[in-house]
Formats: structure tokens, sequence, C-alpha cells
């Protein structure tokens, strides 16, 4: 594998912190403090901690879904200001139009930037990619929650974002169907090198998918460890290798015991 150390760095997170108005109290509260990270070009990372770390937060504010208010978030030498199509998103309950059909929903993005005549044979091809053939004229009622989050993550590709930002897209989803979306995300990472960033809760989802696993303490958010996995692709879920990589990750959570066997086998 090569060393995510030789390649470029496409977004750099300096000192960014994030507070929100406790509704109760009406004081400040603190999601994140002093979040530091860089992601290089190509890399896969995954957001791993507890609910409440601030995950989903420190997403939003990547994807300029929420203003930064302390700090900086640079794309591509560009500082983040608002939402745009560098940055695709994937929400954990997929979020498709219920009045768009399966294609529609895909090209809804090219649709918004004017492009969609001149890019309409990317959505079939897009289709096939993820398996749905036969289902283009279909709407999210007719479809099950995995064929709904492949349709997600389509839409959210279809721009050619620099990163695909992944919010939790396969929490909701039976473990085989999960399964398939996380060998999904290899495929499609693979063939377009595109740089993707996962929040997840789940150890063995993290371990399975990426270069690095940034771990997140709670109360407020911050960054204790940075984890390089370097084990080649594909990675077999039961081996001894990655049986002792995620005990590993346990006992940063406090939560190793003797057996270490994974959520779920396939």
């Amino acid at each position: 594998m090569t060393d995510i150390l030789d390649k470029e760095k496409i977004l750099k997170i300096r000192e960014v912190n994030r507070s929100f108005i406790d509704e109760r109290t009406g004081e400040p509260r603190q999601i994140l403090k002093d979040i530091n990270l860089s992601v290089f070009e190509g890399e896969f990372i995954s957001i791993l901690g507890a609910s409440g770390c601030g995950k989903t937060t420190l997403l939003r504010l990547i994807a300029g879904l929420d203003p930064v208010q302390d700090g900086k978030i640079i794309l591509d030498g560009e500082p983040v200001h608002g939402p745009d199509s560098k940055r695709g998103y994937v929400f954990q309950q997929g979020c498709l139009f219920p009045w768009l059909t399966v294609e529609d929903n895909i090209a809804m993005g090219l649709k918004i930037r004017g492009v969609y005549k001149q890019n309409k044979d990317k959505v079939h091809d897009f289709i096939e990619k993820i398996g749905l053939g036969g289902f283009e004229k279909n709407f999210p009622h007719q479809i099950s929650g995995g064929m709904a989050q492949r349709v997600a993550i389509a839409r959210a590709l279809i721009n050619d974002p620099e990163i695909l930002l992944l919010d939790e897209p396969m929490g909701a989803l039976d473990s085989f169907t999960r399964a398939d979306i996380q060998n999904l995300l290899l495929e499609l990472r693979k063939e377009r090198n595109t740089t993707m960033i996962l929040v997840t809760h789940d150890i063995d989802e993290a371990l399975y998918l990426s270069d690095r696993i940034v771990i997140m303490t709670p109360r407020p958010g911050r960054i204790s460890e940075v984890l390089e996995i370097r084990d080649s692709f594909p990675r077999e879920r039961g081996s001894a290798q990655f049986l002792e990589k995620r005990r590993n990750i346990l006992e940063r959570f406090n939560l190793a015991r003797s057996n270490t066997a994974p959520e779920y086998v396939i």
C-alpha cells in the first residue's frame, strides 16, 4: 500500500471549535474543541466515537452545512464557506426526494448545476455501477433501504466531488446489506480515487474500510488519537490481525473483553 504521507493533503482542519446554545440553560455548550486534522488525497478516513462526541458536527462543518465559528477548514487551498459540489454528502437515512424516481434523484445535482443534458449518460452509468439497473423509474418507497443508500451514494458522487462525506450511511441497515454497501464504497474509491470521510460508531466497519481511524472523545469532542491501518485490501473480518486491532480499539474505549469476536460474520 502506498504510504498516505506520500500523497497530497487535500483537506486541512486547523484549531476548529464549535459551540451551541443549550436550550435548557441558555448557556453555550462546547461540542468540538481544538480539532486539528489533515486528510490526504484518495484516503479513506473513519471518525470513530461514542454518540454525542461531535462526529456529525465535524462532518457538517467540513461539508459547509454549518459555519465554522473558530478555526479554519481548508479544501484544496480554499477556506470552506458553505456547501458546494466539491463535497458530496450522504446522510444517515439517505434523504432521497420521495417525489423523484431513482434516476431523477441521482440526476438532481447535475440538473441544479445546469449540466444534465451533456451528462445524461453518466446517470445511467451510475445506475448500473450501483447495481440498480431496472429500478430507474422506481420511487424511494418502492425500493429497500440498502437500495436507497446506493442511490444516495450515486447522487453524491455524480458531481465528481473531491471528498465524499458519509454520515453513518450503513447504521440503520441489516448486517448483510451493510457489508454490501461497504464493499461498494471500496470499489468506488478504488475506481475513482475519491477521498472519503466516514462517521461511524462501528469499530468493525472502521477497520474494514479505513486507511486511518480518527478516535474522538466526547464533551467536548476532541481527537484523542489517529490510528493508521496499513493492512492491504480486501480485509478479512475474522482474521487474527483484524481481531487484534479491534481489541486494541476497544481498549481505548475501555470496552475490551476476553471475547473479541466481530459484531457480525459474513
